[in-house]
């Protein structure tokens, strides 16, 4: 019973999710206006704003105006639903779990803001790193909390040298900010050896469709961000797994 009452928390904070990705990345409150059509601008009643289910009962059309809905919303909230239910199975009611939380919630934010505006906001990495280090502060003796604070600066420090190198040899960014940011978090969750690894393993996730991108010859822009919140996210998910790993190919070489 509890794993529903997770889902159901997930599918409402994927709502607001997507408001907060939406709107802050266009500079707009996430308070006012309400909940509203984007085309007619139709005032949503309460009903038309329940998560996923909406979308169905509405058959993905605005009341007002009858204007397709974007399967984006409802994907979202369902896509933070399952995130949500997943770290609920993988570590219980526990301090970690309120970690796999923050993680997961900063996915859905970063995946609306960056692939959608290409930003990765920075007041959800300030806010998520700051529970982070509260929650920590209840599971570790503090001078381990220290430790995993210069991880976060280390693994920052090495992503913004990244940065250089790429802009130097490339004659252009190579790396946002948010990017650079998002790393300290990295390093804060996983220690430096993972750490290292988040880099290794986002680049080798974004790497098919950075492919795409060059053979459709856009913009070449990429939205790096979804896939190094997505390595984050799926290491610490199963960090026994990964930093077992990691030690095995250290001790190999």
């Amino acid at each position: 019973m509890i794993a529903v009452y997770i889902f159901i928390l997930g599918l409402m904070f994927g709502s607001f999710f997507n408001v907060v990705g939406m709107r802050l990345s266009n500079n707009e409150s996430i308070v006012f206006p309400g909940s509203h059509c984007e085309k007619c601008n139709h005032k949503l009643k309460w009903y038309e704003n329940i998560p996923l289910f909406s979308y169905i009962l509405l058959k993905g059309k605005c009341s007002h105006c009858h204007t397709k809905i974007s399967v984006w919303y409802p994907a979202t909230e369902l896509f933070t639903g399952m995130l949500f239910l997943i770290s609920y199975y993988t570590f219980g009611i526990s301090l970690e779990f309120l970690i796999a939380i923050i993680l997961s919630s900063l996915t859905t934010i970063i995946f609306v803001s960056d692939i959608n505006y290409y930003i990765i906001l920075d007041s959800p990495i300030i806010i998520g790193s700051i529970i982070i280090i509260i929650i920590k502060l209840f599971m570790e003796p503090f001078i381990n909390v220290l430790y995993s604070i210069g991880s976060g600066i280390l693994i920052f420090a090495i992503m913004y040298t990244i940065m250089l190198l790429g802009n130097l040899i490339f004659k252009k960014e190579s790396l946002g900010g948010g990017d650079i940011k998002l790393s300290f978090i990295a390093g804060l969750v996983l220690g430096p050896k993972l750490g290292i690894f988040y880099i290794i393993f986002g680049a080798f996730l974004a790497f098919p469709y950075a492919i795409y991108v060059t053979i459709r010859n856009k913009d070449n822009m990429l939205p790096f961000g979804p896939f190094l919140i997505s390595s984050l996210l799926i290491i610490y998910l199963d960090y026994e797994f990964f930093i077992n790993f990691i030690n095995t190919l250290l001790h190999i070489s």
